[in-house]
């Protein structure tokens, strides 16, 4: 007999494996069921009436039959020291969370670096010049003092040089993978990935045994780009993989930066097609990621101390503030994940702190105390 922990697990994983669900609708079972263990026990007529799932969808879940697939996965992790991230749970990447399509389910192995107060993603072509794995390796540098994790996709070319640079300078770096956890793709990089989990990890929303199929690509990209305060394209073609991250950074409204190449460099034109349309900002070394996310030293955040406030707050404004103050410079999402209130009442609160000139909204939108 499993435990009640098992039997949530499992129907975790279930979730993941019915046919025709998806992320966005496996949210939104959940919430017209009330928790994922109902879904499973719904009558065929009454999820019919939820939105956008119609007669195939409900039979699909009403009859589903692989739990069997749901308990061995379960073995599995459990053998490899896995974690299991679900979306509702409080250790689910905070920046993740609140994208939509965001997995519902993530696999990881490694430390504890996916809730980090700063987080970046270095991403870029497979075909990389020596231009552009030095400005990788410059960049890491710069971004060690900063105390920044570097998330990437284990890919041939800026991915893997970001990674190994990360190595090197004891920069906590994770890997986004479009494939189960029982492998690592593509397998030259299988050293690299073994080092990666001690100082960072492996992250992937795939079941063991899932390859490396070329749609999980793209998909993986939208990881990456949710896991992050801001996405770094250092060499990318007018097509491919990078550009496609950058657009998803653009829809999460997150900072996008590029490094600029030559106007006849084909592995710059990506590049410098965001910098020219406005779809991110030229990136020269980190100091310009500081300036525009408004990370200031270290030292600086040490030195803070409370100030003395002339105004007076209620109960939710006191909140936010002491909250700010203690994890400044505090990203929007963080602040309305540690509220628990819905995300406009914090907006609210937010612009009377502005207003009452106790905090002030840096780039990126981000808080800190004035």
């Amino acid at each position: 007999m499993k435990s009640i922990t098992d039997e949530l697990f499992i129907h975790r994983i279930s979730l993941t494996l019915i046919e025709g669900v998806g992320d966005v609708l496996a949210k939104q079972l959940i919430s017209y069921c009330g928790s994922v263990e109902a879904i499973f026990k719904e009558k065929k007529r009454l999820l019919e009436k939820i939105p956008e799932i119609g007669p195939k969808t409900a039979a699909a879940i009403a009859g589903f039959k692989k739990f069997d697939r749901a308990v061995k996965e379960l073995e599995f992790i459990r053998k490899h020291n896995i974690q299991q991230f679900f979306y509702l749970d409080e250790d689910y990447p905070a920046r993740l969370k609140n994208c939509y399509d965001a997995p519902v389910l993530l696999f990881y192995k490694g430390t504890d670096s996916v809730n980090k107060p700063r987080m970046v993603a270095i991403v870029g072509t497979r075909n990389a010049t020596e231009y552009g794995k030095n400005f990788t390796l410059k960049l890491v540098d710069e971004l060690a003092e900063m105390k920044a994790v570097v998330v990437s996709g284990l890919a041939y070319g800026i991915d893997i040089a970001a990674h190994k640079a990360c190595l090197h300078a004891g920069v906590e770096t994770i890997g986004v993978m479009a494939h189960g956890l029982d492998r690592i793709y593509p397998q030259a990089h299988s050293q690299t990935a073994r080092k990666m989990i001690s100082q960072g990890g492996l992250i992937t929303e795939h079941i063991s045994g899932a390859d490396p199929d070329r749609e999980n690509f793209p998909k993986r990209n939208r990881i990456i780009a949710g896991l992050c305060d801001a996405v770094i394209v250092v060499e990318a073609a007018k097509k491919g993989g990078a550009l496609i991250t950058a657009d998803i950074a653009n829809s999460y409204n997150r900072d996008v930066f590029a490094l600029p190449g030559r106007i006849d460099d084909s592995y710059s034109e990506g590049c410098n097609m965001l910098i020219k349309s406005n779809r991110a900002a030229l990136i020269q070394s980190a100091a310009d990621i500081r300036y525009i996310m408004g990370w200031e030293e270290d030292s600086k955040l040490k030195s803070t101390k409370q100030k003395q406030l002339f105004v007076e707050l209620n109960t939710d404004e006191k909140k936010l503030y002491d909250f700010i103050n203690t994890t400044q410079p505090s990203p929007i999402d963080a602040i309305v994940i540690f509220s628990g209130m819905q995300p406009s009442k914090v907006a609210g609160i937010l612009l009377n702190l502005e207003f009452a000139g106790v905090i002030r909204c840096l780039p990126g939108k981000v808080f800190v105390i004035c």
